[in-house]
């Protein structure tokens, strides 16, 4: 295994973390005994892997579910000293009820303290607020630190750029949960504010999230040889020195061999990564023209800027992947979850385009006479079923 620094915190961390969110028996609390013994039994097989692995980095939160207690069943057997764990609780009004959320999430992992607390899902000003604000949670949280039973603290969020660079340049943070990968790099400057702060760089679901790479369609195989998707995206992200770490939402131990084979390309990334990243980035050219490849981006407003909230960035980079790399499976699932997921994926799909005049909103995009018949289009493609987050699935 590979450790990075990670940040402030010193923590020799694995450049691979085992994500806690795809083990667990349910997304709800259940009792111990419910949870079916073979369900345990891989929990406790896919922790045993990650560790021979030497993926010592154990990350979980109060909102996975059953992750939490399972874990608490399976954590001590192994020496404290050698483990790094984490858990996170969302930011709430009530910083008392914070307290006791942590307390809950102490006391199902069975242990004295966290290594790393995350104050989870800081997405929207509202939480920064709760957070931030004195006697807020993250008040709490210090206290906690200052009795030995919290370590370091960080936040997680699925929240805009700017928020996350705002909560970073507060100084108040030791580390950052974010999501930066190959098809979307838009929180560059959250993980470049965050390295100013010298704080440890933690990303989310990068195989997940980041296109649903564990099964990929073919053209995107195709465009990442000799690679597959997942080393592809998991040597990209670790070509940045700034990232320190990547979720692996491990469902069985065999889930960690196809991102263990990264570790020993690392060396050769300035030769193995431009020929795929010129493939990749050609495929945009050849289908939407080189004017839109590069400058799709520029001007767009955020869903708060749009009539009817419309989320006029992720929609056009759903589009861009579906059609250029194949990706529809992915990009249907991520875009009927829009208007479905509240500040964890926020801003509207784009259904009632065709009433609204995007006109004004759109004034400082280059493509701004294009892009509505662009979202009309997508919404054609795309649009089905609403989905639901996992955490809101029974």
């Amino acid at each position: 295994m590979l450790y990075r620094r990670f940040g402030r915190t010193e923590l020799s961390m694995p450049v691979f973390s085992c994500g806690g969110m795809r083990y667990q028996y349910k997304w709800q609390d259940v009792p111990a005994d419910e949870v079916p013994a073979d369900n345990q039994a891989n929990l406790e097989a896919t922790i045993r892997r990650s560790l021979e692995v030497g993926i010592h980095h154990i990350e979980t939160a109060r909102g996975y579910g059953s992750s939490e207690m399972q874990l608490g069943q399976v954590l001590p057997i192994f020496p404290r000293e050698k483990l790094i764990i984490q858990t996170k609780v969302a930011p709430v009004a009530d910083a008392n009820e914070f307290r006791r959320t942590v307390e809950q999430s102490l006391a199902y992992l069975r242990l004295e303290y966290v290594d790393l607390l995350g104050l989870h899902g800081i997405n929207t000003p509202e939480l920064l607020e709760y957070s931030l604000r004195p006697g807020g949670c993250l008040d709490v949280a210090r206290q906690l630190q200052q009795q030995g039973r919290v370590r370091f603290i960080g936040f997680s969020t699925h929240g805009a750029t700017d928020l996350i660079v705002e909560a970073i340049e507060t100084g108040a943070f030791d580390y950052v949960n974010l999501h930066w990968y190959y098809i979307n790099q838009f929180n560059w400057p959250a993980i470049a504010a965050a390295n100013r702060q010298d704080m440890g760089v933690f990303i989310i679901s990068p195989s997940d999230k980041g296109g649903k790479l564990y099964n990929p369609p073919q053209k995107l195989v195709d465009l990442c040889e000799p690679l597959s998707p997942i080393v592809f995206n998991d040597l990209f992200c670790l070509s940045h020195p700034e990232v320190h770490t990547l979720s692996l939402g491990a469902s069985k131990p065999r889930d960690f061999d196809e991102h263990l084979k990264t570790l020993d390309l690392l060396e050769h990334v300035d030769v193995i990564l431009p020929p795929i990243i010129q493939r990749l980035e050609q495929e945009i050219i050849d289908q939407f023209g080189e004017d839109w490849f590069e400058s799709w981006h520029v001007g767009l407003p955020q869903f708060q800027e749009t009539p009817g909230n419309v989320n006029i960035p992720t929609i056009l980079l759903l589009r861009n992947l579906a059609i250029a790399y194949d990706m529809i499976d992915y990009a249907k699932m991520r875009y009927n979850l829009l208007t479905n997921a509240g500040h964890w994926f926020p801003g509207a799909n784009a259904a009632r385009v065709p009433e609204l005049d995007l006109s004004a909103c759109l004034a400082k995009s280059p493509h701004g006479d294009r892009i509505p018949t662009a979202l009309i289009e997508t919404h054609q493609l795309l649009a089905g079923e609403a989905v639901q987050r996992l955490s809101q699935q029974p």
